[in-house]
């Protein structure tokens, strides 16, 4: 029997959404061909549509990718160019009715390549519970001689989680998705570099990570997550789903970690912060500004799709504001500046309208060809520094001899 199939990002709101939005948009326009909704896993998911070209060759019509691989899939001719349909058809209040910084990365040599799906910037996610109770407040300032408050600098970080880490409660000072899949430790590191005052690229708009900014930004990565008075004991084996997961089940006082995993706390059912929970934008070093990565999901429809007219209506249909708005309420977030400032939401995720601000300081990856196979040896690069003791400048300048190769 003929079915569309669908690649999700396997994470529970992800596929009940779609899910909830595919029966929507058969019943109102009369459609009865199924739904084939595979969830995969970040690694699979790229191989399944990019590397196997199952976007290409019609095995999947419509995927879930995310900003950092778009560049791949539209240079491989992997997903269609949106532009004829939206010229002749555009989603309700396309482009207006999202910010500028969810629109940019699928436009590649004059195409767009893609619709927003879900997104939420990295943050800063702390249990406002913690810092707002009086006892904590008065022991903290007792042993370290200034205000409770969530850290503006990254000795404040270590500090605090440092007084919050309580094994014995189950409890523990902060969380890192350290798992290493070529993307999260990645992160981290550019959020560490960027919010030092450093650069992926250097002035000849190169990549080039062995600066000064990356040692210190390496340093403290391998001195905070190998630290047991300050984090929780399975960053190593967390994705950002499994830190997400602990920050939710009330095991960590502060984690970094994209948005969406501060909101899933005040709507999915195993959350034990429920109300207890507030986001703010990262620490910084010395005088260099805040920073945020900005790294997006996206509606795309395969090339090889037989049913790319049908694809497109539905993505027209999940983009619609009510559409945007259901997968905040099951506990992924909406792209649409309404469902950012809807009151409804709001009032259920008391920060979401702090969305915009995170935007005005995301940055984002270098858009290249190579990113992947870089993101990769950052990732090694990463690894190596968390389970050995070879100084981190060593570590930059391999890393750095190898990118050169590859560029």
């Amino acid at each position: 029997m003929e079915k569309i199939r669908i690649a999700i990002r396997k994470f529970d709101p992800f596929e009940s959404t779609l899910q909830k939005l595919w029966d929507s948009f058969c019943q109102k326009n009369n459609i009865t061909l199924e739904a084939e909704m595979i969830p995969l896993e970040l690694h699979d998911l790229y191989e399944e549509t990019i590397t196997k070209e199952g976007l290409k060759n019609g095995s999947w019509d419509i995927a879930h990718l995310n900003t950092d691989w778009i560049f791949d899939a539209a240079n491989g001719q992997a997903v269609l160019d949106l532009n004829p349909l939206i010229n002749e058809n555009a989603p309700e209040n396309y482009p207006g009715g999202w910010h500028p910084s969810l629109l940019h990365l699928q436009k590649i040599n004059n195409g767009t390549y893609g619709l927003p799906f879900h997104d939420g910037p990295e943050c800063l996610i702390y249990r406002k519970d913690l810092f707002e109770n009086p006892l904590e407040k008065e022991n903290f300032k007792k042993q370290f001689g200034y205000e409770l408050h969530p850290p503006k600098t990254w000795t404040e970080f270590t500090q605090i989680a440092e007084f919050f880490n309580r094994p014995e409660q189950n409890l523990y000072g902060c969380v890192f998705a350290n798992y290493p899949d070529g993307h999260n430790m990645v992160f981290i590191f550019c959020l560490l570099l960027w919010t030092r005052g450093g650069s992926l690229l250097n002035s000849q708009k190169q990549i080039d990570i062995n600066s000064p900014q990356a040692v210190a930004a390496l340093d403290y990565y391998r001195k905070i997550s190998t630290n047991k008075n300050a984090v929780h004991p399975q960053s190593i084996n967390f994705g950002s789903v499994e830190a997400g997961m602990a920050f939710a089940k009330g095991e960590v006082a502060m984690s970094i970690n994209w948005f969406g995993f501060a909101s899933m706390c005040e709507v999915i059912e195993e959350s034990k912060v429920k109300g207890k929970v507030d986001i703010m934008e990262l620490p910084s070093d010395g005088n260099h500004k805040t920073a945020s990565l900005n790294v997006y999901w996206l509606y795309t429809i395969g090339t090889g799709s037989k049913y790319q007219k049908l694809a497109y209506d539905f993505l027209r249909f999940a983009t619609k504001p009510e559409s945007d708005k259901l997968l905040t309420t099951e506990g992924g977030i909406g792209c649409r500046k309404s469902t950012w400032y809807d009151p409804e939401i709001n009032q259920t995720i008391p920060y979401y309208h702090k969305l915009e601000s995170l935007h005005e300081n995301a940055l984002t990856l270098p858009q290249t060809p190579v990113w992947p196979k870089v993101a990769e040896l950052i990732d090694k690069l990463v690894l190596q520094a968390l389970e050995s003791d070879i100084p981190s400048q060593k570590l930059l300048e391999e890393t750095q001899k190898t990118i050169q190769k590859i560029i």
